[in-house]
């Protein structure tokens, strides 16, 4: 569970900085020669990835607390051997819980990391839940080749 606090407490953190530093809509890139490639563009989003289903702010909340308490009660049942599923879990955990704590507050999603060439500006939170996940698939798919 170390991990789920170091992704929240670095995710909150930085989108603590954004909301007080830009605001929504406002770009910032302090390393100009990057700016082609990745800038800091400060934009909310109530709904899903890449901004769909903007109406449906209320239902990922809710989902995002049915993962939330899923992941706890299946991480208390993993051994201690499995060190990259608790990180993976871990990740997804704190992302999860990052995303909700926008949304409760202040009804949409902090987002502000801009790839240039990502069709969508998304926050660390969303990346520690994409790294969860594909450690998690990783992690899975290696358990089945080793089954067969």
């Amino acid at each position: 569970m170390g991990v789920a606090a170091v992704v929240l407490v670095v995710d909150q953190i930085t989108k603590y900085i954004v909301l007080t530093h830009l605001a929504v809509g406002e770009v910032w890139n302090p390393i100009p020669i990057l700016m082609p490639f990745v800038r800091v563009t400060h934009i909310t989003n109530t709904g899903a990835a890449f901004g769909m289903f903007r109406e449906y702010g209320v239902f990922f909340a809710i989902v995002a607390v049915v993962v939330v308490i899923g992941i706890v009660a299946f991480y208390r049942y993993l051994p201690p051997s499995q060190g990259w599923l608790r990180v993976s879990l871990g990740l997804q955990l704190g992302g999860a819980l990052g995303n909700l704590l926008d949304r409760v507050h202040w009804g949409n999603v902090v987002d502000f990391i801009d790839f240039r060439i990502w069709p969508a500006v998304f926050n660390l939170a969303d990346t520690a839940i994409v790294v969860g996940v594909a450690i998690l698939a990783f992690f899975l798919l290696l358990s089945k080749q080793e089954g067969d």
